[in-house]
């Protein structure tokens, strides 16, 4: 049984057209659900749009959303992804203070170490981008913290399922 402090992600294929995500959200808000992120995009084919929904809550919440949001006529497909069958990242820019030469240093070094990449440098600044899972990502920016972290801008995850669907093969 899934406990209600752990986060689950709902894939959901719609029809690329105005409003969808508004709808999407409302439903959740008129219903009281908490959205940790949201993030959508094209899809494979133009005329789609996946969304991918991180949220917290038990078995019977996550049952209620996934029914609740297949009601809705510009939904395609909605299902509940298994975290063992999940491929999930987030993209993270982090804008850290490195107006002395040792920090820069240090930042550097812990950027190599956790496979990021330094994409502005300024005199007292540099912003990074890190990928990876929302562990990964909050085990950075606490690294960072001490540095001072001025400014974060985050994608929120996204998520394939493992293995061989694709959007014909959808429910």
């Amino acid at each position: 049984m899934k406990n209600s402090e752990e986060t689950t992600t709902i894939s959901v294929l719609v029809e690329n057209r105005p409003g969808v995500l508004n709808g999407i959200t409302s439903l959740l808000l008129r219903r009281g659900f908490n959205i940790e992120s949201i993030s959508a995009g094209t899809a494979e084919l133009e005329d789609l749009v996946r969304i991918t929904i991180a949220m917290k809550g038990d078995e019977r919440i996550i049952d209620q959303v996934v029914k609740q949001l297949g009601k809705l006529v510009y939904i395609l497909s909605v299902s509940e992804l298994e975290p063992q069958k999940t491929v999930t990242r987030e993209l993270a820019l982090v804008k850290v203070n490195t107006s002395d030469p040792a920090a820069r240093s240090d930042v550097i070094n812990y950027t190599e170490i956790f496979k990021a990449h330094v994409i502005d440098v300024a005199h007292e600044t540099l912003i990074v981008e890190i990928t990876g899972d929302s562990e990964k990502i909050d085990a950075f920016i606490g690294l960072m913290k001490p540095f001072g972290v001025r400014q974060i801008a985050r994608t929120g995850v996204t998520a394939l399922p493992r293995g061989a669907p694709s959007t014909q093969s959808q429910n």
